[in-house]
């Protein structure tokens, strides 16, 4: 884990937050690679969702919403944790995670604990003495619910359908920590499947291996996955699984997979007063539809998959990223920087490259200094224009993963990565 921190902030994926006033807990930034890698990953996951599948629609809500949202959906007098604090050293703790009446760090004695809210409070309003308190949303899903006679009164779904959504979430984590594990600022992906009660069993099966299948699907090693089933239960559910990264040396979480019934619904048309029950156009059967829900980290998933494509082959530090995920997919080089022949070709290439990929020019050090980089950032593939290409128009690719070379004609080059990255 220390590998990858490290790794994370000296190439430019994560930064801690606020870092030059000493950082804040709990906060971090993503950097220029980091970014396009989350965006890759953002990218896949809806067009997932939104394109593979024709009755799954999406929304981007609103991170404010009226208070009594938080009420209804239970969130005001359930999401509390119970606090211990160490009387000597001052630590704190959730007091689910202490076992005994000592600081597990230097072995002071505990407070009694003290319950709290994570929900993170804020205030509108611009006049002192008159502002409105409200929260920051403690989940991103809450906003589909809210929209979903929206959606079905302005689109032409029917039961069952799906609304997605990724978007921000704020806690006030009692033990924010294991970098991009647990934080206060963080980002989720959300499905929300709208069904009759009586396809929930046959649905729940049906998602949870789809989005199991998905994370298969991009991670190096997908027999580090697996399933951790809930035995104690919301409720209102009937079953909860999670998808899990079972290598991972802190938290395994990824995504739940949550039976939630009819509650969410329910609960807001009771608080709102509105009718949220849903009449089936050929049957008259008037219900309360049944939510499946999919939500998982995008920011724990980032982890993981550093976590997983991270590799150490002699000197040779190499991030087996999935080239969809890759914040590069290709690196241009000359393989002499100070040969302006070599270094126009070059250029030329990187300039056609790039209006379809995401492509890095390189012209810094020795060539193979400059494969080792790009092998530590993850680039798949590396182009490097030699005195031959001047010649045969063709240039040398190097494979990430393999280390073999190949000679591909320039202006094959394009269909050559498109193969690639379909």
């Amino acid at each position: 884990m220390d590998k990858i921190v490290s790794l994370a902030k000296r190439r430019g994926f994560v930064f801690p937050g606020s870092e030059i006033y000493g950082g804040l807990q709990g906060f971090y930034d993503f950097g220029p690679l980091g970014v396009e890698m989350k965006n890759n990953l953002k990218r896949l996951w809806w067009n997932w969702m939104t394109k593979e599948h024709d009755n799954i629609v999406g929304i981007d809500g609103a991170i404010i919403t009226n208070p009594k949202v938080w009420e209804a959906s239970g969130h005001v007098k359930s999401f509390v944790d119970p606090l211990v604090e160490c009387k000597k050293c001052h630590h704190r703790f959730k007091a689910d995670d202490i076992k005994g009446e000592k600081c597990p760090d230097c072995g002071g004695l505990l407070t009694e604990p003290k319950v709290f809210n994570i929900l993170v409070p804020t205030q509108l309003g611009v006049i002192e003495g008159e502002k409105t308190n409200a929260y920051l949303r403690g989940e991103a899903c809450q906003t589909i619910y809210l929209d979903y006679k929206n959606v079905l009164d302005t689109t032409r779904l029917k039961i069952p359908f799906g609304i997605c959504q990724i978007g921000k979430a704020f806690r006030n984590e009692v033990t924010p920590g294991n970098f991009l594990f647990r934080q206060r600022e963080f980002e989720q992906w959300d499905l929300q499947w709208f069904c009759h009660p009586s396809e929930m069993v046959k649905r729940f099966e049906y998602w949870k291996e789809e989005r199991m299948n998905w994370y298969k699907s991009i991670f190096t090693h997908p027999e580090n996955l697996g399933f951790y089933k809930h035995e104690k239960l919301a409720h209102y559910a009937k079953k909860a699984f999670d998808i899990e990264y079972t290598a991972s040396p802190v938290g395994k979480e990824m995504e739940g997979i949550h039976w939630r019934g009819d509650w969410d619904l329910s609960g807001h048309s009771k608080y709102s007063g509105q009718d949220l029950s849903y009449t089936d156009p050929e049957t008259k059967e008037n219900f309360i539809p049944n939510i499946i829900e999919t939500s998982g980290g995008v920011d724990r998933t980032f982890m993981f998959l550093m976590l997983d494509a991270y590799t150490e082959e002699g000197e040779r530090i190499v991030l087996k990223l999935n080239p969809k995920v890759a914040p590069y997919k290709v690196a241009v080089f000359p393989l002499l920087a100070n040969k302006p022949e070599l270094v126009k070709l070059a250029r030329q290439i990187y300039e056609d490259l790039r209006k379809n990929l995401t492509v890095v020019f390189d012209g810094r050090g020795n060539i193979g200094k400059r494969y080792y980089s790009q092998d530590e950032i993850g680039t798949p593939f590396c182009v490097t224009v030699d005195f031959d290409s001047l010649k045969d128009e063709a240039v040398t690719v190097r494979d990430r993963d393999t280390m073999k070379q190949e000679r591909i004609k320039i202006n094959k080059l394009e269909d050559y990565f498109s193969d690639k990255f379909i």
